[in-house]
């Protein structure tokens, strides 16, 4: 083999021999467990299945430099990796393939995600943080294409940070911030604009980061040449191939999936640029073979020419692997030595298969005995009620001629039996709904818990501390409110960062981070290129390795180029790892009311619906936008903070206890108490609501007015409902658009909070036009409720309850 770009030592022929035909068994592995796994999915054992193979050498060689404390971050096809790092075993692979929703038996995710989808544990039981440099890290994956990305450059960048950054448990997350973090992607995927931003980003900001492209010339049916402006994607990235002495760009290296010391070669090199010069490099492994197609979802050969696929069978990675190994020979002390005979090479084959087999047949008996337990316990209860109902006679009838027996087959079961015996009172009846409410509280677990933390740390468990005013606190701007308790934070938490548009030289363009750069450095304070997507991914892969990111959206207009990763990576970090691992990013950004259709616009319903699993803030003040950058930090939630845009000029009065004090999350807050109706809002409208309430005062409407502050969680003591309970009237007003979060807020009310029953008038909305803002106060007037458009139409209630005492307006 040649001499490599990192340190190496000399080892025995028998070592190396040892070390070759390890790799050679773990690749006939995992084919062995791809074969098997597209057969469980067409025999119907199991629902999709989607695998590595063709991939087993370039993961195998990037094991290899694979180290403790380093992370990975890819997507479905790395399983032969995930074996080779003990992050899977042939039982668990299987496991997750059936949706075992044992953490024991399927650690990565529990059975709520498909298979190729690999994680490992951060967390320990109680949600606190595992030494992350004594083990080998994945991630957790996620389908979307290119959407690793973002949060691959986050992974990385934390080991930047960590060279200058330390605090109490910072040893816990890295060495010296020695640690590299891997990307892989398939080769149809870098057409996606996650790929490009990240690489640029990374490229930029020089961060140990290494990305491996599986190109095996396809996306799904497309071929290369339709995916790109060029068909060969290190030919598309010469530009980024960095110069001598130069701070910017990235070592490129092209290298064949079916060369396995070339293989070895090229991810040597590309550890030591990453581990050892903080440069970003991308591996484009090409010649990659598929040689079951995508997934189980259909067939290659509908796409593939005959001569593509004969070159397949051809160049298949662990062919040519077999035959290197056959082709292998040294001369020691005048005596060549081999490294195996095919006899050898083909009981390893044999061995592979069995233990595969072995292993397969272990999970599905484990993953089998789960359903036939609960299925034994139901029918035991069921059966006494069969005598007595016809119907449930034949529910068991039908049930028992099921071939493959699920979960939900046995809960229908019940629930079929219990509708049909609504009317009977026994024993036995009883008997079946007590173990129906005992199941159904363990598979509601087993499939939707973690949504949220549920560790102490999580964010509903910080203690409120108000904020304390005294004679000499002053009337400020409510911009350096915010500016001066960020300087309480960074000083209070080292490992605490902010970054984003803006944020670092000047401050951010509200000047709530003014001078704070100066103060802390640019690695804490950071100014970030136009690219809001991998500021996102920035902060999620910081989180994940124990800092506490600030990402920094300009405007919340802006954070739609974010609600991807929000959503399908951010909000499920806790879910699909079932409390394995935890992102608690905060991110700030300032919109609500302004100028414009770009910059005022309210899309807080696509952000409470898309991000359920982030906690969503608005709070109507900067000193309250405070207190809640406070209590984030004291938790390990994932949150938005809302500022309001038009209120960093506005007077505020400072609190004494700056970075101290906390509003809790998921409490409402009364301003202004009244008798006859409860308004409901939120942010800059708050203002503007409460203006009007003081013109209903005037015509003898005595409002209530009721800020929510925190979105998701809502109201989690129900004061709303008690408020409704003494005004017995209801109006929600929003700035979003119809049918927005004002009909979130509206089915909190009614539907969980049971307040329809208070009503004594329809309840009311309030909200934008559904278009965006048109520009200038004018437009603002126009375009989302004025304090006149409230006055009105809260009036019209009471004119439809008493016409003589509340005239018609118009």
């Amino acid at each position: 083999m040649q001499s490599t770009y990192i340190e190496t030592q000399q080892i025995s022929f028998q070592d190396f021999k040892s070390s070759i035909l390890d790799d050679y068994r773990l690749g006939r592995i995992s084919r062995e467990m791809s074969y098997l796994g597209r057969r469980e999915v067409l025999t119907g054992k199991a629902k999709f299945g989607i695998f590595g193979d063709g991939k087993e050498l370039p993961q195998l060689a990037m094991a290899k430099v694979f180290r403790n404390g380093d992370f990975r971050s890819g997507y479905y096809r790395d399983q032969t990796f995930a074996l080779a790092i003990d992050a899977v075993s042939i039982e668990s692979f299987f496991a997750q393939l059936y949706a075992d929703t044992s953490v024991e038996r399927e650690p990565a995710s529990a059975g709520r995600q498909m298979n190729g989808h690999y994680a490992t544990r951060s967390l320990n039981a109680d949600g606190s943080w595992k030494d992350l440099t004594a083990q080998k890290n994945i991630s957790s994956d996620i389908s979307p294409t290119a959407g690793q990305m973002p949060r691959l450059l986050g992974l990385a960048q934390a080991s930047k940070v960590y060279k200058s950054v330390k605090f109490d448990g910072s040893e816990k997350f890295s060495k010296e911030g020695n640690e590299v973090a891997f990307g892989t992607i398939g080769d149809a995927s870098t057409a996606e604009g996650h790929f490009w931003e990240t690489l640029n980003a990374a490229c930029a900001l020089q961060v140990p980061m290494i990305v491996s492209i599986w190109d095996d010339g396809y996306g799904i049916s497309v071929p290369t040449q339709n995916q790109r402006a060029k068909a060969d994607i290190s030919e598309m990235l010469s530009g980024f191939q960095r110069k001598t002495d130069e701070k910017q760009g990235c070592e490129i290296i092209q290298v064949k999936a079916w060369d396995y010391p070339a293989l070895m070669e090229a991810y040597a090199k590309a550890e030591h640029f990453a581990r050892y010069e903080s440069v970003p490099v991308v591996i484009h492994v090409t010649e990659v073979t598929q040689p079951q197609g995508h997934s189980t979802s259909g067939s290659h050969e509908r796409y593939k020419s005959e001569d593509r696929l004969h070159w397949e069978s051809e160049f298949d990675g662990l062919i040519k692997f077999k035959e290197w190994i056959l082709d292998y020979s040294i001369e020691i002390e005048g005596n060549e030595e081999y490294l195996a005979s095919i006899e050898e090479l083909d009981l390893i084959d044999a061995e592979a298969k069995k233990l595969v087999k072995d292993g397969q047949k272990k999970a599905w008996e484990v993953y089998q005995k789960t359903i036939t337990d609960i299925k034994r316990e139901a029918l035991l209860l069921i059966e006494p009620l069969k005598n007595q109902n016809t119907e449930v006679f034949n529910f068991i009838e039908n049930f028992n001629k099921v071939i493959s027996v699920s979960k939900k087959d046995v809960f229908h079961l019940i629930r079929q039996t219990l509708l049909s015996t609504r009317a009977q009172v026994s024993p036995e009846r009883n008997a079946l709904k007590a173990k129906y409410e005992e199941l159904l509280k363990v598979e509601k677990d087993n499939y939707s818990s973690h949504l949220y933390s549920q560790s102490q740390w999580k964010a509903t468990n910080v203690k409120e501390i108000k904020p304390i005013y005294s004679e000499s606190s002053e009337e400020v701007d409510g911009r350096v409110v915010v500016r001066n308790n960020f300087d309480k934070i960074f000083e209070k938490y080292p490992q605490a960062l902010v970054f984003g548009e803006d944020a670092g030289n000047i401050g951010d363009v509200n000047q709530g981070l003014e001078g704070l750069q100066e103060k802390y450095g640019d690695v804490r304070i950071a100014d970030t290129g136009i690219r809001e997507a991998t500021i996102l991914g920035q902060g999620i892969g910081m989180a994940m390795r124990g800092l506490k990111p600030i990402a920094e959206i300009q405007y919340l207009d802006y954070i739609l180029y974010c609600l991807q990763g929000m959503s399908d990576d951010l909000a499920t970090v806790q879910y699909r790892t079932r409390g394995g691992q935890k992102a608690p990013v905060i991110i700030r950004t300032r919109g609500h009311r302004l100028e414009g259709v770009w910059h005022s616009g309210s899309p807080m319903a696509g952000i409470l619906n898309l991000s359920k699993g982030i906690n969503i803030l608005v709070p109507r003040s900067l000193t309250k936008a405070a207190g809640f950058y406070n209590t984030m930090l004291q938790s390990d939630e994932p949150a938005v903070i809302v500022e309001c845009l038009n209120g960093y000029r506005l007077k505020e009065k400072q609190p004494d206890n700056l970075g101290e004090f906390t509003i809790p999350v998921g409490k409402i807050e009364v301003t202004k108490e009244g008798k006859d109706v409860t308004l409901v809002t939120y942010g800059s409208t708050w203002r503007i609501v409460s203006e009007a309430a003081k013109e209903l005062e005037k015509v003898g409407i005595s409002a209530e007015v009721i800020d929510v502050q925190s979105l998701i969680p809502f109201d989690l003591s129900h004061e709303i409902a008690e408020s409704v309970k003494k005004t017995n009237r209801l109006v929600v007003i929003d700035e979003d658009v119809e049918g927005g979060t004002s009909a979130f807020i509206l089915q909190q009310i009614l539907e969980k909070q049971k307040a329809f029953k208070f009503l004594d008038s329809e309840p009311l909305t309030i909200s934008a036009e559904n278009h965006r803002p048109a520009f200038a106060s004018d437009g603002d007037y126009f375009s989302k409720p004025s304090a006149d458009d409230m006055v009105e139409k809260i009036y019209t209630i009471f004119n439809e309850i008493n016409p003589q005492k509340y005239p018609a307006i118009y």
